[in-house]
């Protein structure tokens, strides 16, 4: 695990940086007075930028090599988050948060892959999960930066990307060989749909859900009455949740129906959200205590549903359907601020735990009729990994999906 240490701190970086920048994009949408349907649609932009580049990093890192296509992705990224200060414009963000998700999506595939090629077989699962832990921490730690300066100032725009320059450092001194970036192959979403439909509307409705969130939740946090310290402590609060609570809740559902699984946690995530609707927004303990309960069980959404198609699949087919997976999820996290946004703007910043809820109580019906109308049925048994949103490239570090032999293991292009 020590020669992967300068890739994790560069993962560090790079989300700290990220959840900031979410986070602050939201809440100075506000104060730039353009309202939710209009910050719904910019904070959407960040989804789509990440789904175009799934095609578009990989091509390059093949061209130019690992450590060129991270200080390129990285410089993309630095040079779009100064320029948000200065063109405060709604076609101009929505513009170059498709930029920022385009180079973080390249930022992530350099990283995974590494990891994917430096893990030996029985360490794959323990390097997926530390990259995950570390991933949330990380996005947590940056909702607490938000407090430094007013979101008016360009000081934030500065930290964040100092955060991203500061990425390139470890990559460019690790002595790690870079792997070559295999394409991942692609599974058709109708085939997923078919195969495991609980799965399929787990990822979109958790991608539908948690995009609104990423989007959205702090402009609800600031409509409570909290301030800078207090939005970054709600977002923070949220993401340890689901920091804290993925691992018992998937054990759970490696010991059962993973459908049941997934509509138990969906009803209860959709009660715990309609539950926000009568919270008192001066009790900062209890708002933080039913945000960090929401969090653990909508962001263990996603994984159940993996888990649920690793269940389904033969083994040559797990990684095509998984990354077909990931794009549902995708697609869910593009609608997920744009429709919330809608709902906000008819209905007050107060209506998100509405959309939470019926969002979760969709997904509570289609899996828990899917498990009335349909026995189980295990093809390839998997294990529960916690996990957030990332490439294709890091699926290939879930220890059911089978090593691929025409994988070097070092590339001998310079970089």
């Amino acid at each position: 695990m020590l020669p992967l240490t300068a890739l994790l701190a560069s993962v560090a970086l790079l989300l700290g940086g990220n959840g900031l920048l979410g986070t602050l994009l939201a809440v100075r949408s506000q104060t730039e007075g353009w309202g939710e349907q209009t910050t719904g649609l910019v904070m959407s932009g960040y989804f789509i930028g990440f789904f175009l580049g799934t095609f578009t990093a990989p091509p390059l890192i093949r061209r130019v090599g690992h450590i060129r296509a991270f200080a390129f992705h990285a410089a993309l990224a630095a040079a779009a988050v100064l320029v948000f200060p200065l063109w405060a414009n709604p076609v101009a963000w929505m513009a170059l948060r498709i930029v920022t998700g385009m180079a973080l999506v390249g930022l992530c595939t350099v990283i995974e892959s590494w990891l994917n090629a430096q893990s030996a077989p029985e360490h794959r699962s323990r390097v997926f999960g530390v990259y995950m832990v570390v991933s949330l921490l990380a996005l947590a730690a940056g909702q607490l930066l938000l407090d430094l300066q007013p979101p008016r100032s360009p000081v934030l725009f500065s930290v964040v990307a100092i955060l991203f320059a500061l990425a390139i450092l470890p990559v460019s001194i690790t002595r790690l060989s870079p792997p070559p970036v295999a394409t991942a192959p692609r599974a058709g979403i109708l085939q997923i749909c078919r195969t495991a439909p609980s799965a399929a509307a787990g990822a979109l409705l958790a991608g539908t859900a948690l995009g609104a969130f990423w989007g959205m939740g702090a402009v609800y946090a600031g409509s409570l009455g909290l301030d800078r310290a207090g939005i970054g402590t709600f977002m923070a609060a949220t993401i340890l949740g689901g920091a804290a609570l993925q691992l018992p809740i998937g054990r759970l559902s490696d010991r059962g129906d993973r459908r049941s699984m997934l509509a138990g946690v969906s009803a209860l995530g959709a009660v715990v959200a309609a539950c926000a609707l009568q919270l008192d927004p001066t009790a900062r303990a209890g708002v933080l205590a039913l945000f960090f309960l929401f969090g653990g069980l909508a962001f263990a959404l996603y994984p159940l549903a993996v888990a649920h198609l690793l269940d389904r699949l033969p083994a040559e087919q797990l990684l095509a359907g998984c990354s077909a997976l990931l794009l549902l999820n995708g697609i869910g996290a593009a609608i997920g601020p744009a429709a919330a946004g809608l709902v906000m703007e008819r209905w007050g910043a107060g209506a998100l735990p509405v959309f939470f809820a019926i969002t979760l109580a969709l997904l509570a019906l289609v899996a828990g009729g899917r498990r009335l109308l349909k026995a189980r049925h295990l093809l390839h048994p998997a294990r529960f990994h916690p996990m957030v949103r990332t490439t294709p490239v890091a699926l290939e570090l879930l220890p059911e999906i089978p090593d691929r032999p025409s994988r070097p293991a070092h590339d001998p292009r310079p970089n």
